[in-house]
């Protein structure tokens, strides 16, 4: 026992900095996708530009790798806590009370983004392969491959809700992961969590904005 928790603030703050990772690459894949309201062919070129980096596949796999780490620490932690702590307190004051319902829900949002990005990747990563023609290149059609997706009123009500929930998951991720990495401060950690909201809030609006655009606006 004692060997798991001296393992512990170093799983954490592992945890920590696979939260931030990620944190990182979905903000700049929220913004990339932008390239959406600029036009098809901007959307498309910014996908093949992307998928043309060298070692993007390694970079790829190796972010979900990421993920997956993040997910199942996450949960080894949380049962590890459970089982220093079995017995629960006999009265639990009410900020605490909401505090830890926001944590404890924490690793079951994970388990349900990491079936959100199994689907993504099958449906729209690994999906059918069609090419159009572009300044003179060929490169894959990423825009006529979201666009049934998004204009069928399931696919998009479970990429809404998807997207919800991974905005609910950041809001508290944010903040959390440097909590993780040992970083309190009373004056600067309120500010990282309203970062953390304000974060979360843009990444959510931002995916977001795509579906609602194409199911309500666009004209195929």
């Amino acid at each position: 026992m004692n060997q798991v928790f001296c393992r512990t603030p170093f799983l954490k703050q592992l945890v920590g900095l696979a939260g931030l990772a990620l944190s990182g690459f979905v903000l700049s894949h929220m913004l990339g996708n932008l390239y959406l309201f600029k036009s098809p062919e901007a959307y498309n070129l910014y996908g093949h530009k992307l998928m043309s980096l060298p070692g993007f596949i390694i970079i790829e796999w190796g972010l979900f790798a990421v993920f997956l780490l993040h997910i199942f620490l996450t949960i080894y932690l949380v049962i590890q806590n459970k089982k220093a702590r079995p017995k629960g307190y006999a009265v639990s004051p009410k900020k605490k009370a909401k505090a830890s319902l926001a944590s404890k829900s924490m690793q079951y949002q994970g388990v349900l983004i990491l079936f959100f990005l199994i689907w993504h990747l099958i449906t729209l990563r690994y999906g059918s392969y069609n090419t159009v023609m572009i300044d003179g290149k060929e490169v894959r059609d990423l825009f006529g491959l979201i666009l049934p997706i998004f204009k069928n009123p399931i696919l998009m009500s479970f990429y809404v809700i998807s997207i919800l929930l991974l905005g609910t998951h950041l809001s508290h991720g944010f903040s959390s992961s440097f909590q993780s990495l040992g970083f309190y401060h009373e004056k600067y950690t309120p500010l990282i969590k309203k970062l953390g909201v304000v974060y979360a809030w843009v990444v959510t609006l931002g995916f977001l904005s795509q579906p609602l655009y194409i199911y309500f606006f666009y004209k195929a």
